[in-house]
């Protein structure tokens, strides 16, 4: 089905499809260039370097909704063992894990979201299936991330700690993401990469629940499911157009949505309107899961936004997201 209301006339403005060429897979990973990577380069000063990813854990930021997608499940495969056709007096251990891609800090492929039966660039949706996974824009096709990120706090542009102290469902639009790029003191430039910060990861890192707690009545799930109104702070269909008129390369947030919730139309016909527009017609890179919080302590000492971004999208052939652990270099 088509998007409903005035979205469509949107998604045809911000479209990006053939902008690259008919096969183009990349989107607007295109953006990411050797001016880009310079730009990053340039705006290194000390060199403190701040991690953005969260441990890969058994109770991590998945809780069940939606369905079929589960924290990481880490198997000890050997302990302290010798290979017999290896002699000597090494042992080894080794591991296996089992997790949903999107079960920490990831990045979204552009198969991730598909809509009226396409993928970004008009590849069908019919391209995934079970057995090959996503045959076109599967992880493996998102590049390697080395260019300036710019922090977006919104809630410190606003003077609170997160947005929910304002509402617990508030929406951030172009004159949000305005301000806080200037409370960053930068001006944005094609091949960026906006980091937005809510302050929702605030509540994910205060879960330090007793055993036997139920999980609906922990942090964790405040993050992932929002309070009992199902209300999330997050990105709106109004700072769509900022992200095509600034020409980004890639948003990412600290929360579990991306989006605001509950969307805007009372029968949530344009639920996920966010996701949809900006993968599937502008081929924007997006990820969620992003601890921002060191990185906004980091910012604000040094009164400037600006980093060098190095990211790696582990390359899972076929996947429809992926993990990453991203570095801010100031």
């Amino acid at each position: 089905m088509p998007l409903p209301g005035d979205l469509a006339e949107l998604a045809e403005r911000v479209s990006n499809w053939g902008r690259w060429g008919d096969d183009d897979e990349l989107g607007c990973g295109n953006l990411l260039d050797s001016g880009s990577a310079l730009r990053g380069q340039d705006s290194i000063t000390s060199g403190q370097r701040v991690s953005l990813a969260l441990d890969l854990r058994a109770d991590g930021v998945q809780v069940g909704q939606p369905a079929r997608r589960f924290n990481p499940i880490l198997t000890h495969t050997s302990i302290n063992d010798r290979d017999p056709f290896a002699p000597g007096i090494w042992e080894g251990s080794d591991d296996l894990v089992t997790m949903s891609t999107c079960a920490a800090t990831h990045l979204d492929a552009l198969s991730h979201i598909s809509y009226d039966g396409s993928l970004y660039n008009g590849f069908p949706a019919d391209s995934i299936s079970a057995l090959a996974g996503a045959t076109r824009l599967g992880a493996e096709k998102l590049p390697a991330i080395a260019t300036r990120g710019v922090l977006l706090d919104v809630p410190r542009s606003k003077s609170v700690t997160g947005l929910d102290e304002i509402d617990q469902g508030y929406a951030i639009t172009a004159d949000d993401l305005d301000a806080a790029a200037e409370l960053a003191k930068v001006t944005i430039e094609p091949g960026d990469f906006v980091l937005v910060r809510t302050g929702e990861m605030r509540h994910y890192l205060a879960d330090e629940r007793e055993p036997f707690v139920p999980i609906q009545d922990t942090p964790r799930w405040r993050y992932a499911v929002g309070t009992g109104e199902a209300k999330l702070p997050g990105l709106s269909v109004l700072s769509i157009d900022w992200m095509a008129r600034n020409q980004v390369a890639g948003a990412v947030t600290d929360n579990y949505a991306y989006e605001v919730f509950p969307p805007s139309m009372p029968d949530w016909s344009d639920c996920l309107a966010v996701h949809m527009i900006q993968v599937r017609d502008m081929g924007l890179i997006q990820g969620q899961n992003w601890n921002l919080e060191e990185l906004s302590k980091a910012c604000e000492e040094r009164d400037s936004g600006a980093f060098m971004l190095v990211a790696v999208p582990e390359p899972l052939k076929g996947a429809a997201s992926t993990p990453v652990a991203p570095v801010a270099i100031l």
